[in-house]
Parts: C-alpha cells; sequence; structure tokens
C-alpha cells in the first residue's frame, strides 16, 4: 500500500480518527476530535493528513441496518464533500455495528462512562478501518490465487516458439534429456499448425543464444537424435 489511510467516524459532536501503519495492515487510534466547525474540523482532518503523508481519507457511512441510507448520511457525505475541496480523496465504509462493537470493547474493558464517551469513536474508526485493511487483505490475497492458477493452467510445461516463418507453435515440454554432457528437451506439438501435425515430437538441443538467453537449436544430424532419443528411453525405463 502506498500511502497511509486517515480513517473517520464522523459524529455531530465528535469525531473519531484513526490512521493505518505504513505497509497498511492495521489501524492504529489517533483521537476523538470535537467539532467546532466546518472550517477548523476540516483544516484539523488535513493536518493529520499532512502530518502523515497521505492525502487518503476513509470515513465511515452510517447507513441504517437495513442496508438504507438515512439523513446521517447525508451529513457525512457534506463533510467528505468539504474534505474533497481540499484536495483529499474521501472513499466510505459501511459502519454499520462499529460504534455499539466500539462500546462493548470499551465496557469489556471495565471503562467509566466518561471514558468510553471519549474515546468510543476513536475505536470505532479503528474498527471501520481494520475491517477495511482485512477485507482488502484477503481481496489480495484471493486475487493472487486466482492468478497462481491461471499461470499455472497457462504454463502447465506449455513453450510457445516460431518457425522460420514467424508462425507461432506451442509445444509441450514432455522430458528434459542429458546425453553425453549435453542437455536436450521432447517437445510435443499442442495443436496442428501448418505442416506440423498434433502431438508430433522433436528432440532439440538445449543451448544459448549469442545474447546469452536460453534457447532450444534443432538438430539435423538423425544418428544423434537417435540416439537422444534412446537415452530418454532408457531414462523411461529406469524411472
Amino acid at each position: 500500500m502506498d500511502k497511509r489511510i486517515v480513517a473517520l467516524d464522523v459524529g455531530d459532536r465528535r469525531i473519531g480518527i484513526a490512521v493505518s501503519d505504513p505497509l497498511g495492515i492495521t489501524a492504529q487510534p489517533l483521537e476523538t476530535y470535537t467539532r467546532v466547525g466546518y472550517g477548523p474540523d476540516v483544516r484539523h482532518i488535513a493536518e493529520i493528513c499532512k502530518k502523515y503523508g497521505t492525502d487518503q481519507i476513509l470515513s465511515g457511512l452510517p447507513r441504517n441496518m437495513d442496508g438504507s441510507q438515512g439523513f446521517q448520511v447525508d451529513k457525512v457525505r457534506e463533510f467528505a464533500a468539504k474534505l474533497e475541496e481540499q484536495g483529499l480523496v474521501v472513499s466510505f465504509y459501511d459502519e454499520r455495528m462499529t460504534t455499539m462493537l466500539a462500546e462493548g470493547a470499551l465496557l469489556e474493558a471495565n471503562m467509566s462512562r466518561a471514558d468510553r464517551k471519549k474515546k468510543v469513536d476513536m475505536i470505532a474508526a479503528v474498527m471501520i478501518l481494520q475491517s477495511y485493511l482485512d477485507a482488502k487483505a484477503f481481496e489480495r490475497s484471493a486475487q493472487e490465487d486466482e492468478e497462481d492458477e491461471e499461470d499455472e493452467e497457462y504454463d502447465d510445461g506449455i513453450l510457445d516458439m516460431e518457425d522460420e516463418d514467424g508462425n507461432l507453435i506451442r509445444f509441450y515440454l514432455s522430458a528434459n534429456i542429458p546425453y553425453a554432457g549435453e542437455d536436450y528437451v521432447l517437445l510435443t506439438c499442442a495443436e496442428e499448425t501448418g505442416d506440423i501435425a498434433q502431438d508430433e515430437s522433436f528432440i532439440m538441443r538445449c543451448a544459448f543464444d549469442d545474447e546469452g538467453n536460453a534457447c532450444y537449436q534443432s538438430i539435423d544430424d538423425e544418428a544423434l537424435i537417435a540416439a537422444v532419443y534412446e537415452a530418454y528411453l532408457q531414462q523411461n525405463e529406469n524411472n
């Protein structure tokens, strides 16, 4: 994650504020800010963003329990618009239940009513941000797993090569064959291409081109091809 995120639990009287760690893994509590007015409130949030080198704001969106948006959502969006006028980038995250969960956590900590009032909004902001970070981490993990599966499915021992006319030919890497101090491969055509039939096999030498990149070279020596193929058969027998 390139930037920290400053999270807000916006209320009529107070704003709970939290910030992500530099790696975007955990949410850290900052403060419960007592609101003064749009101007001072926005400047205070902007100063916090400047301190942490970010323009990213995550604001809780207080939807109703049925998912609908009430008048409080309009107030939060109005405040978000003021922040955006200062060049900050605001996104929203569903905050249903976070205030009650924060209150419950503070009750379990045997905190007095007065202390809970001072910290509940801040803890709610932490919960909003942590929930968001966890969701994003899960999405990234799922996407990486999907990409890995796609790569495995695509690779699956398949090589793309061009013939002398520039036609793309796909081969399965069927076997690696060491012979007489050199390495060879058995390639099997994955699909019919031009004059090459599907499942037609070729033995090639492992080599390096003029730039030092690994490549495969065709072999014109029929005796060598036969000898390498014999080594391949013996290799299979031993396995």
